[in-house]
């Protein structure tokens, strides 16, 4: 029977503190201890913000950090562990009674080698026996020997296994993984850097919740509920968790764990989110117009209370940028009524002079019917969250213009066709005659590509940062790729490449957090495009009028089988990807739309303006006091995060051992879906409600504790409901409690709890 995690670790550490022990000697006279000393380095790697393409890293040593051999094993080198520090070039040699685990204590008096810059936060790193002896008495310390020696534990393996765990996800050799990054160069040294970043972070939070005395789990991955809701005021006791929190202190060996696991959610290498528009869950689920995207939800994980949280489009974009909409109701440009303190920023401001923009409809007029700012200025997203981390983003965006400006619509371009899509029997809904007409040549249209679409676009803090124009790329796939090298519009880019999502696929150099945007007749959204038939006349395109978002199933929808088509073709172009399949790397595939059609009633939850409510006001949290106090600055802020009904949410993962068939029945939303993303990506901290952005730090918790900022919120009938929590499954409805349904849903709601509650993200069972 292999030997559990805990037991392994206290068997290990037993035998380190018996060879200190005996190093101390003892009364009687004999021969002295034998004892080896272990030399190596303690590595770092160095971030620099403000690349203007993927992040700036350098390798370092640690200097003054403390080498010992952690006795107690709680990731501290005390002084009766006799610690060494390391020189300028990050060196230690620390004799011992017999070869053992090291770990280097960094703390805030070390230093980062490349930069001569303090460690902002005491961090832990980690060199196992196994990695002592096998490299003999030369020894490495850095995240990458952490990471193998945290799994090891984590999945009772051993270190052989681990350490080329580590090699494959990051793609070199076992020679070099757990060499000296500052002796490697080129492709290796650049991946080794990258991960080191990555996991360094985690590192030093696990010692942030470990020296600041967390309890352990976080309170939203408790299985049953948030145990801090037992008895709580403002909270809805049908649905609060029954009994006394008994969690402790966090150990050092749960909080190497925890850092890799915030409030449940597994950190996840890649994401890809493929955004698809305007259809409620009745329109796709079981739709005979979508047979390959109900596979794709078979094969995988789904939620099946999502909900949207604005209305049109560019509300429900701009909150999953940065979980809120900001009383943005409309779809008008990303200037509209952009004044005062949010004023545009982009430099040199966007005019028609400049390249990209000259044939663009920027300065197309404001249609919103009251003055609502649609240029978010100093607000938090996922896009900074990222990138200030040493992480990286993308957003792939299909059928845009070649040399056109990203922060501009995409415009018509005669001299671009393509032939109308023919559908065979059979491939449209089951139709006995073709549909569509190959004489039909359709010109490019106005507006495939749309910045309302783009998470990003709204926030000044995005559209500034130094990064985005090489972060904003194009995803091919579309109907008219094959003609956009006659493109007239703008001039043409060298070595224009229509499909950078195919070729980043092909090299690896996707982002940690990918936005896939297809166009607006792939992504179900229609638009009307008419070309000219071989004998004469016009037609219109078979496959790409706009369809309501709740249609019935029974009626023609042929643009959702469009989409339903690039749906399928654009998973199958990231699972055929050298990066899917490197069981190493966790990767996932989420499928989304944006909103639903629900208008009224329970059309949104999970941090949403409750019941449409005319008092609603964002609320402010100071990072260092944890102070709240009310935004009144947004105007119009209450006509904003309202909703519109539920959709599905579809997850595919490529770990062969994670769990498949799940349906999450709990309710969730954007904002949900961004706190997730946070601790996905370990963005954000779960003991600091400031940490989350925006809306997104809305749980039943924090709004109970500041209902009286929170006026929305008084007298709810189902705080659960309403506030935020992140997609982990780890709520259980009460046997009684029927789930909450928007108007466009037409099956009967689900009373109790889910069949299994087992997390959808999960990368084992």
């Amino acid at each position: 029977m292999r030997p559990s995690k805990s037991t392994a670790l206290n068997a290990s550490l037993t035998l380190i503190a018996a060879a200190i022990l005996a190093a101390c000697g003892s009364d009687n006279d004999g021969p002295s201890t034998p004892s080896v000393t272990i030399s190596g380095v303690v590595t770092a790697a160095s971030f620099t913000p403000g690349s203007a393409t993927d992040p700036t890293l350098a390798p370092a040593y640690y200097v003054g950090a403390k080498v010992c051999v952690d006795a107690d094993g709680n990731g501290v080198c005390d002084a009766a562990e006799h610690p060494v520090v390391t020189d300028a070039q990050g060196r230690f040699s620390l004799t011992v009674p017999a070869n053992a685990a090291l770990i280097a204590d960094i703390g805030t008096d070390a230093t980062v080698s490349a930069t001569g810059a303090k460690v902002a936060s005491r961090d832990v790193l980690r060199a196992s026996l196994d990695q002592v002896l096998d490299q003999a008495g030369q020894v490495v310390i850095s995240p990458l020997s952490s990471e193998v020696q945290r799994l090891v534990e984590a999945n009772g393996s051993s270190y052989a296994v681990e350490k080329q765990t580590v090699a494959t996800r990051i793609g070199v050799s076992l020679d070099k993984v757990l060499a000296d990054v500052n002796t490697v160069s080129g492709a290796d040294q650049a991946a080794m850097l990258a991960e080191s970043k990555a996991l360094d972070n985690r590192f030093t939070y696990a010692i942030t919740k470990l020296d600041r005395g967390d309890l352990y789990p976080d309170a939203l991955a408790v299985p049953g509920g948030d145990p801090r809701l037992a008895g709580a005021a403002n909270v809805s006791a049908s649905t609060a968790p029954s009994g006394t929190d008994t969690r402790a202190k966090i150990t050092f060996a749960q909080a190497q764990q925890a850092a890799f696991n915030l409030e449940g959610i597994p950190r996840y290498d890649h994401l890809f989110i493929v955004m698809l528009e305007n259809k409620a869950t009745l329109s796709i689920k079981g739709s005979p117009w979508a047979p390959k995207i109900n596979a794709l939800l078979a094969s995988g994980n789904q939620l099946t209370s999502y909900y949207a949280t604005g209305n049109p489009s560019e509300p429900n974009y701009t909150a999953l940028g940065g979980a809120d909409d900001f009383g943005i109701t409309d779809d008008s440009q990303w200037n509209c009524d952009a004044t005062g303190p949010n004023a545009i920023q982009d430099l040199p401001l966007p005019d028609k002079t400049q390249p990209g923009l000259a044939s663009s409809p920027f300065n197309a007029s404001c249609t919103q019917t009251a003055a609502v700012n649609h240029n978010i200025v100093g607000k938090p997203n996922l896009f900074n969250a990222i990138a200030a981390a040493g992480m990286t983003w993308r957003t792939y965006s299909e059928s845009m213009n070649p040399g056109q400006d990203f922060r501009t619509d995409s415009v018509a371009d005669a001299a671009v066709t393509a032939a109308d899509n023919v559908y065979a029997p059979g491939t449209l809904n089951g139709n006995t005659a073709a549909v569509g007409n190959a004489a039909l040549t359709l010109p490019m249209p106005a507006g495939l590509y749309k910045t309302k679409h783009h998470p990003g676009m709204a926030y000044q803090n995005v559209r500034s940062a130094p990064e985005f124009k090489y972060s904003n790329r194009t995803m091919g796939g579309g109907q008219w790729d094959a003609n956009l090298k006659n493109s007239s519009a703008y001039a043409m880019p060298a070595n224009y490449d229509v499909d950078q999502l195919g070729t980043d696929l092909a090299s690896g150099k996707v982002g940690t957090l990918n936005f896939l945007v297809p166009d607006q007749c792939d992504d179900m959204h229609g638009i009307s495009v008419v070309g000219k038939l071989a004998g004469g006349g016009t037609a219109t395109a078979s496959d790409c009028g706009s369809v309501a978002n709740n249609v019935a199933p029974t009626a023609a929808a042929n643009i959702i089988t469009r989409g339903d088509n690039y749906v399928d073709a654009l998973v199958k172009k990231i699972q055929a990807s050298p990066l899917w399949k490197n069981p190493a790397k966790r990767v996932a595939i989420v499928l989304m739309f944006d909103e639903g059609n629900a208008t009224s009633g329970f059309n949104s939850c999970c941090g949403w303006n409750v019941s449409n409510s005319a008092v609603s006001k964002p609320l402010v949290v100071d990072p260092k006091t944890g102070a709240v106090t009310v935004d009144a600055s947004i105007n119009n802020y209450t006509k904003g995060n309202r909703g519109h009904g539920q959709s599905i949410f579809g997850i595919l993962t490529n770990q062969a051992g994670a769990p498949k068939g799940v349906s999450d029945g709990d309710a969730y939303s954007h904002f949900s879906f961004v706190r997730t993303l946070q601790d996905m990506f370990q963005l954000a901290d779960p003991a600091v409600d400031a940490s989350y952005m925006n809306r997104s730090k809305y749980t039943e918790k924090f709004i109970a504790a500041n209902i009286l900022n929170l006026p929305e919120y008084a007298g709810s009938a189902d705080t659960h409901f309403d506030a935020v929590r992140a997609i982990n499954h780890a709520w259980q409805a009460p046997a009684s409690y029927t789930q909450k349904q928007s108007a466009d849903v037409n099956t009967p709601a689900q009373i109790g709890a889910d069949a299994v509650q087992t997390n959808v993200w999960a990368l084992t069972k």
